[in-house]
């Protein structure tokens, strides 16, 4: 803590001033609120707030955090404890008479710290919420929820309706404080989830304000209870079409059970693997998608309206934050000697900047290069091109009947390009077949790994949370894309479509013409 703040801030003035009170008034509000929700029922639960002062950083500012073993319905102001960032207590409540138990900080307290040091949260919270317990044991084995396609996953932070929200499970322990290595890890390996499961016991969400983290805990325990209550209809709330569970060999009808039959090459050809296939992973240049689309469509169109769209959205968040992150790409290209790069004046004017971007941007779209700041800054040009109708989404004839299929099979299907994840759903939401982002489960771009390295497709099989990665089939047109991927265990077939480069003599893939074959 920075010598000046932390003075200010652990004077006896600070801690017992408005910002201060306001902070533990409002734990005593939300938590009288969640116990009427039944998150914090029998003295279960808890919350804490940092408390938020402009003048501080928020790494730099003090929590509050509320009592353990106590009515969480019945807490005042005065019943809160008061932190300093490294968890030393510098404000505690005075004791309470008979039956009351002496006061004892939240045993929540290092899961707190992992969350506030780990994320820079403003705010966690700790729900016993019966759906949050209950979902957990849906599938004892799972290591994951899963769920896509509902509406309120919109609420949680860094997702939207097509996307698929996955939360971490931990194995509960004994005692609150045994759990802190385990969710430290959770949130070390999900960089995106802002919310940790505990198996039969509850959820940790937390968020930048006690705004963000109590918006994101209502979605949560409504997309749990969503989860619930298809799961007693039989339904599978982890695909988009929400259809019957799949029991691969078993579980449904006699007629169902007779087209899994007919297509149980499908299920369970994986080389001899004996696994049944559970995931298709697609790329779309050369495989779902012409690649003269891509060059000859998409590629002109980004070089064509590059100057005009920075300049219509130069001062806006989106094309900072893209600018920011072609100026740090063009940084390394400068140092690695990269052709074409150009220096951008970081500290000119509008017009000197832009200029020097779109020369960065146009050279790397001409060297088609796979990389996350030109594929991000893409997307959103196109984005502009969809909504215009100067573009629409082209798939090769036999695409939206295979997704079909193998949605109706119970298999979850994925995209894996090099495009941005906006540029993806751009393009599968847009094509004369109408929006076919209902047969797919989720995206991955380039921010997951280079589609050339084994780390990404390992990365992959991880995200996917399969018990193999043999039961994950990724169809490319790149043989060094479906080299990494047969390295990571994934059962690869090759796309030969129109206009694909050709593959080595002796490749070793299996080949398809079209998705139809698969």
């Amino acid at each position: 803590m920075d010598a000046i703040n932390g003075a200010v801030q652990t004077s006896h003035a600070y801690l017992e001033g408005s910002k201060v009170k306001q902070t533990k008034a409002l734990i005593a509000e939300l938590c009288r609120h969640f116990y009427h929700l039944g998150w914090v029922s029998g003295t279960g639960g808890s919350i804490t707030i940092k408390v938020h002062d402009d003048a501080i950083p928020k790494p730099q500012q003090l929590i509050v955090m509320s009592p353990s073993g106590v009515q969480k319905e019945r807490m005042m102001e005065e019943d809160m404890y008061v932190l300093s960032t490294d968890g030393t207590v510098l404000s505690e409540p005075l004791s309470k008479p008979w039956p009351n138990k002496p006061p004892k900080c939240s045993d929540c307290g290092p899961l707190f710290l992992k969350a506030y040091e780990m994320r820079n949260a403003g705010a966690v919270i700790h729900s016993h919420g019966m759906e949050s317990c209950l979902v957990t044991m849906l599938n004892p084995s799972s290591k994951e929820f899963r769920i896509t396609h509902m509406e309120m996953i919109k609420g949680i932070q860094g997702h939207g309706y097509y996307d698929e929200l996955v939360i971490p499970i931990i194995e509960n322990t004994a005692h609150e404080r045994e759990l802190t290595e385990s969710l430290a890890i959770a949130i070390e390996a999900y960089p995106k989830t802002t919310a940790v499961l505990v198996r039969n016991h509850g959820i940790y969400v937390w968020g930048d304000s006690w705004i963000s983290a109590k918006t994101q805990a209502e979605c949560y325990h409504y997309l749990f209870e969503a989860a619930i209550k298809l799961h007693q209809l039989g339904l599978d709330w982890s695909t988009p079409s929400h259809g019957p569970i799949h029991h691969p060999g078993g579980g449904q009808s006699s007629l169902r059970n007779a087209e899994l039959s007919a297509n149980r090459g499908t299920l369970s050809s994986n080389g001899g693997s004996g696994q049944p296939r559970k995931c298709i992973v697609l790329d779309i240049e050369g495989t779902t998608t012409p690649i003269s689309f891509v060059a000859d469509v998409l590629f002109p169109y980004a070089r064509e309206n590059i100057e005009k769209h920075l300049v219509l959205t130069y001062d806006t968040t989106e094309t900072q934050d893209d600018i920011k992150l072609l100026c740090a790409q063009v940084h390394e290209d400068l140092k690695n000697g990269v052709a074409g790069a150009v220096p951008i004046p970081v500290d000119g004017g509008k017009e000197e900047i832009t200029g020097a971007v779109v020369a960065n941007v146009r050279a790397m779209i001409t060297a088609d290069r796979k990389i996350t700041a030109l594929k991000q800054l893409q997307g959103h040009i196109w984005q502009t091109g969809f909504l215009n109708l100067e573009l629409e989404g082209v798939v090769f004839d036999d695409v939206p009947e295979a997704l079909e299929k193998w949605h109706s099979l119970g298999i979850k299907v994925y995209i894996y390009s090099s495009g941005s994840r906006l540029a993806q759903k751009l393009l599968f939401s847009n094509t004369k077949y109408g929006d076919l982002r209902k047969y797919l489960c989720g995206f991955f771009d380039t921010t997951i790994g280079n589609k050339k390295e084994t780390s990404s497709y390992v990365h992959i099989a991880e995200t996917l949370g399969v018990d193999n990665p043999s039961e994950i089939l990724f169809l490319t047109d790149v043989y060094a894309e479906a080299t990494a991927a047969k390295a990571a265990g994934m059962e690869v077939i090759v796309s030969i479509r129109a206009g694909n480069g050709p593959l080595p003599e002796s490749h070793g893939f299996r080949t398809v013409e079209s998705f139809s074959e698969v």
